[in-house]
């Protein structure tokens, strides 16, 4: 057998796909739901300056009209996922993928304070016997990053007072599903989060004060370590951990001083600083994967301008071999690439992601790194947060203007021919 196609990953390691509750279901009435009506005239009236400004899109002449147009920031019916997520899973199958990464909506299980609604309880426990019954894992996201208006409207995760809000949540989560899951993941991305939202204002509720992100950042730790016992006292079996942004950060020129220190400390404070907190309660590293980063002199981006994914962002998959060394050095425990993907409307670059990605993954494998799974971003096009619609992530393409018909990209035939050759 060719070396490029021998069998490295063990029977049981997780090939997935993810997704979040409000980027795919549709209907969903949140935080973010109320933020996006009052938003969308003005992400759409200055869309040119604002994705130019952070990311300098290659395709935007292509998606300029629709990322110009209100109705491409309202998630509205989603991709109708809520609905048609048999046949979704029946995709995801067809990939040879085993496992979906999956939220669940805080605001559907308890709309009103206090008032939990026990149908759509009963909407997720079919859900997850839906994946079960096809032999897929189902991987449980407690928190995607939106809540429901009144834990909004109360200050959300900047007081810890609110904090006995998310617990009840959690507990209830625990209680009803933690006997048929085998891992959870409890938050997406808090150092994304906290930065974004209440720091850069970027998102709801478009703080810029870093004292409430970094009140908000120690809060989300805190969640995190209740949410982690909660759930492991009705399944101690449980694997539980966090998926955590990680970034290759790197020296343009390892002979500046400044870039040298820079590097260092943004390394320590966006990679590692959460999950130095919670090291005791994680029993696997979730690592986000999408930047490589460089820093030339003092905290100043010098980052290549080619090749670029359509957000704009430059991409370097390899980086993820160094992040994943550097991962398993601090904590020792096993890793999951929780999150892994790109924009891509073309499908020009997503089959040479994934096989760079893959050759890192067996790179890593090789040195002693213990990886027991791999979750690409994402299962299907969706809502990307504040720039809606046009970001094509998904391995299955999804027309929203013609039926939500789906339907499977090239590169995703390859990667499951791939997995095919890789499993034993």
């Amino acid at each position: 057998m060719p070396e490029d196609t021998k069998p490295v990953f063990p029977k049981n390691f997780l090939w997935g796909g993810s997704t979040s509750s409000h980027q795919v279901e549709g209907g969903n009435y949140n935080q973010w739901t109320v933020w996006e009506q009052k938003n969308a005239e003005h992400l759409a009236k200055n869309a040119e300056s604002l994705l130019n400004w952070r990311w300098n899109s290659p395709v935007w002449p292509e998606i300029k009209k629709q990322a110009m147009s209100p109705d491409n920031y309202i998630s509205g019916r989603g991709v109708e996922h809520y609905s048609k997520y048999k046949q979704d899973f029946d995709l995801l199958k067809s990939l040879n993928l085993n496992t979906l990464r999956f939220s669940i909506e805080w605001s559907r299980i308890e709309p009103e304070e206090g008032k939990w609604n026990q149908s759509e309880v009963e909407h997720y426990r079919r859900y997850i016997a839906e994946l079960k019954k096809r032999d897929i894992e189902p991987v449980l996201n407690v928190w995607h990053w939106t809540v429901p208006v009144w834990f909004d409207q109360k200050g959300g995760f900047k007081y810890r007072k609110n904090l006995k809000y998310f617990n009840r949540f959690v507990h209830l989560i625990a209680k009803e599903f933690a006997k048929d899951l085998k891992y959870v993941i409890t938050l997406n991305e808090p150092n994304v989060y906290a930065s974004y939202s209440h720091q850069l204002g970027l998102w709801p509720p478009q703080e810029k004060n870093p004292l409430s992100m970094a009140r908000v950042y120690w809060n989300l730790t805190k969640a995190h370590k209740s949410a982690y016992y909660l759930l492991k006292h009705e399944n101690h079996r449980l694997q539980v951990g966090v998926a955590s942004q990680l970034a290759n950060i790197q020296s343009k020129n390892p002979h500046d001083l400044f870039g040298e220190m820079s590097t260092k400390v943004m390394r320590y404070f966006w990679n590692w600083w959460f999950l130095n907190r919670i090291k005791r309660e994680q029993d696997f590293v979730g690592v986000n994967y999408y930047f490589t980063d460089y820093y030339n002199g003092w905290f100043k981006h010098s980052n290549p301008k080619v090749p670029l994914n359509d957000l704009g962002w430059y991409m370097e998959p390899e980086g993820l071999y160094p992040l994943l060394l550097r991962a398993w050095a601090h904590y020792k425990k096993p890793i999951i690439v929780t999150e892994n993907g790109v924009a891509d409307m073309h499908d020009e670059y997503r089959r040479w992601w994934l096989e760079e990605t893959i050759v890192s993954m067996r790179r890593a494998m090789s040195q002693g790194v213990v990886i027991k799974g791999y979750f690409y971003w994402s299962l299907l096009d969706n809502f990307e947060w504040s720039q809606g619609w046009w970001p094509k992530f998904g391995l299955i393409e999804v027309d929203r203007k013609n039926g939500m018909k789906r339907r499977v990209r090239e590169s995703s035939k390859w990667l499951a021919e791939r997995i095919e050759k890789l499993s034993p």
